[in-house]
């Protein structure tokens, strides 16, 4: 990575925003309804989806599996909230770190889209320039 300025977002991180800028997208990482589910936890997506919406967060959530294990040690639901960028669904640590530095900055403008039928997520990661930042 370049020498990075002290208010560099990324100064974190391990990746830099060149390792996210562009559309990924993330096979397999969303709940589904074929999501492995115990026989005491019966739910469908648009929970899921309701549950991942109404969390109280100034980041916006996603509906991801949890693993069979923690549903049944505590009885919950196959699903669990977390932001768009977490670990679990893009995959690393490193990419989450740089997702979510990129989201807090305002040289970026950074969106996602879920696909719980295939349980894709899709995240874009952009620059903005310095003129659409004054449009905005």
């Amino acid at each position: 990575m370049s020498e990075q300025s002290p208010d560099d977002p990324f100064k974190d991180c391990e990746l830099g925003p060149d390792a996210i800028l562009g559309t990924v997208t993330f096979k397999g990482v969303l709940f589904t309804e074929e999501t492995e589910t115990p026989a005491h936890s019966k739910t469908n997506v648009d929970e899921a989806r309701a549950f991942a919406a109404g969390v109280d967060s100034d980041t916006p959530q996603i509906a991801l599996q949890a693993s069979v294990e923690a549903q049944i040690e505590t009885a919950s639901k196959p699903y669990t909230a977390a932001a768009f960028f977490h670990f679990k669904a893009t995959g690393s640590l490193k990419r989450h770190r740089a997702y979510h530095a990129a989201y807090e900055s305002e040289a970026f403008a950074v969106g996602f889209e879920t696909d719980y039928e295939s349980s894709d997520l899709t995240i874009t990661d952009e620059k903005v320039t310095e003129l659409e930042r004054d449009e905005a």
